[in-house]
């Protein structure tokens, strides 16, 4: 039994030991995605540009530009592209051999760097035979060669050969990346978030850092109405109530008897223009009813919440009890009111819901807490996310960590306790999971701090002093619509308060980063999203279209790999029909940030450090059982 037991400690030893000298995998880094499941889309198939890199390594003496630019559009949409291609006749058979082949040979060379225990998990049952057989046994020698032909040739007489290309293209996709890094805000704004969360759910590895815009939507579905409130004025904000209606089966027909009976047409809340359809009279009237009604709700939610917790010190955001006349009293300065639609408030109790709205808001939050598809894609959000990573020497957070003028961490207590820094974010996550565990309950301290973290001054993911939402919608002087931003998002980039920061998640390493997400760069004006000497990266670059004429761009992802890291700037992206007929890549340039003196390998890396504690464990036992086998 000692002998059986000892070879089979050794061999998982060496297992180990070989796994940790192998390239690190590549991790590919995203964030303020905004709804824009198009965008996502093509630059998860295409790895921010590290598919069009392989083919050109690979390729580069034998194909043209055309070809090449075919053969990546090949491997980002097989289904379309062939589809496109057969549109105007048949392909000759040779088209299907020549395409299998090179995909052979990319699949050969980005999965050389995993075990070939990671290839076999990942191949797809019906070929894992014959793709195991090409993959790891292939050469060119005259006995084999032919053996291999024939197989190729037999896949494509049998009718096979386009679900074999399309096989091969996403195994492609899936070892040119290895780790996928989303860093907050897949929702609003955009039509389809819900079409990146199935993506997601999909995806081989990943892990998510929740953005302010995700905890709106997880805070709704775990009770708190004053999140559910900001998600409906959102989502009519931005004309995709269709969202809630077509993807997550909301049925919104008694919010929009409540805001057609309450409310008028009001200009200055008409929907912002969809880019992706040309909204109905009918849908623009409602947009613009239902953000009046969600707007005034959320007020008087969010007002009786800042009353339930003075420690919020919030106070200066009730506002509906500083109205008299017509006119809103800010710091002693009277400012005249405009787009007023206050005709639900009773002024002798302002922040109380009306009859009416408090059995709309009830139903929307039964609704949203009974939706099967929205409730499986927040679960997924809790299950895949936090509010910080460490993760291979590197600090993910999609918002900040709220600093003091002086670079020192802000304190805040909450409970009686002093929280500040890492232990804020530890504070702010554990109840985050709790209010989700618990949605029955609406008005407990959980559920209401996950709204606090949507619009709080010390919340890691809004950081700013207030959400002025109020004084935008009916304040024409501007001077009060600005929100002040926490000292962080200047000091970020200085390189010691990067490092002071990266020190108390225990990051003390030379070459640590912070990752940001949250706030777009404005390229455009000259704004980099390198700071810090390197040790600060934002990548919050445009995603959403309603940012790319500030930023100048459509968003920027990072890559890192074994040799170091690169920072992509992508250009707008159009569409996918256009993309397809024109092999449009969305990639303009990219940027090294950090090339590596000596290749990285797995044993770099956290998982690495894992695996080392694992291998000291079983030589421990190896020992252990070497010494009683001798005794």
């Amino acid at each position: 039994m000692s002998n059986r037991q000892s070879n089979e400690l050794i061999a998982e030893i060496i297992n180990l030991e070989a796994i940790l000298n192998l390239p690190k995998g590549t991790e590919h880094f995203i964030s303020d995605l905004h709804g824009e499941f198009e965008a996502f889309n093509h630059i998860l198939r295409n790895g921010s540009g590290s598919i069009r890199e392989k083919v050109n390594t690979l390729f580069n003496q034998e194909l043209s530009a055309e070809q090449i630019d075919e053969l990546c559009f090949l491997i980002y949409y097989p289904e379309e592209k062939i589809q496109s291609l057969t549109f105007q006749q048949p392909l000759p058979q040779n088209w299907w051999f020549e395409a299998i082949e090179n995909l052979l040979v990319i699949v050969r060379f980005s999965s050389s760097k995993y075990t070939r225990s990671k290839v076999r998990k990942a191949l797809p049952e019906t070929y894992a035979y014959i793709l195991e057989e090409l993959i790891y046994q292939y050469d060119e020698t005259t006995n084999k060669k032919a053996y291999y032909k024939q197989i190729i040739r037999k896949i494509i007489e049998l009718g096979e050969a386009e679900r074999f290309i399309t096989d091969l293209a996403h195994l492609t996709q899936r070892f040119v990346i290895d780790h996928l890094h989303v860093i907050g805000d897949i929702y609003d704004r955009g039509p389809h978030p819900d079409k990146i969360m199935d993506s997601l759910t999909r995806y081989h590895s990943l892990d998510i850092q929740w953005g302010n815009h995700d905890i709106i939507w997880l805070g709704a579905v775990s009770g708190s109405k004053a999140c559910l409130a900001n998600v409906l004025r959102i989502c009519a904000r931005y004309g995709n109530l269709d969202l809630l209606e077509d993807a997550y089966g909301i049925d919104l027909t008694l919010l929009k008897s409540y805001s057609r009976n309450f409310y008028q047409e009001n200009s200055h809340f008409m929907p912002k223009k969809n880019p992706y359809r040309k909204l109905t009279l009918t849908e623009i009237n409602d947009a613009m009813k239902i953000q009046q009604a969600m707007a005034i709700i959320q007020e008087k939610l969010e007002g009786q919440l800042i009353k339930r917790h003075p420690e919020f010190q919030m106070d200066h955001r009730l506002l509906l009890d500083k109205i008299k006349n017509d006119q809103l009293m800010i710091d002693g300065q009277p400012y005249n009111l405009i787009n007023s639609c206050f005709q639900t408030i009773d002024w002798s109790d302002p922040y109380q819901l009306s009859e009416e709205e408090e059995h709309v808001i009830t139903d929307l939050l039964q609704q949203f807490q009974h939706a099967q598809k929205l409730n499986k894609h927040m679960a997924f959000l809790v299950e895949k996310g936090s509010l910080y990573l460490s993760y291979n020497h590197n600090l993910l957070i999609h918002g900040c960590i709220p600093l003091n003028e002086d670079g020192s961490f802000q304190s805040v207590i909450f409970n009686g306790k002093k929280y500040a820094g890492k232990s804020l974010l530890d504070f702010f996550e554990t109840n985050i999971k709790q209010a989700f565990a618990k949605p029955w309950q609406t008005e407990d301290f959980s559920t209401d701090i996950v709204w606090y973290l949507w619009c709080g001054e010390h919340s890691s993911l809004f950081g700013k002093k207030a959400m002025k939402t109020f004084e935008r919608y009916f304040i024409q002087e501007t001077q009060t619509h600005v929100e002040e931003k926490n000292a962080y998002y200047e000091l970020r980039n200085r390189s010691d308060i990067c490092q002071y920061i990266l020190n108390a998640f225990d990051l003390n390493e030379f070459d640590a980063h912070i990752i940001n997400g949250h706030t777009p760069v404005k390229l455009i004006k000259g704004e980099s999203p390198i700071k810090a000497d390197g040790k600060m990266l934002v990548i919050d670059g445009g995603f959403s279209r309603a940012y790319q004429k500030v930023t100048g761009i459509g968003g920027y992802t990072l890559l890192y790999n074994s040799f170091g890291m690169q920072l992509a700037a992508h250009k707008p992206f159009s569409d996918k029909i256009t993309a397809l007929e024109k092999n449009d890549e969305i990639i303009s340039t990219r940027q090294i940030v950090d090339r590596q003196v000596k290749r990285l390998k797995v044993k770099d890396t956290t998982i690495g450090a894992t695996l080392i504690k694992d291998t000291i464990k079983l030589k421990q036992r190896l020992e252990h059982i070497t010494r009683v086998s001798s005794n």
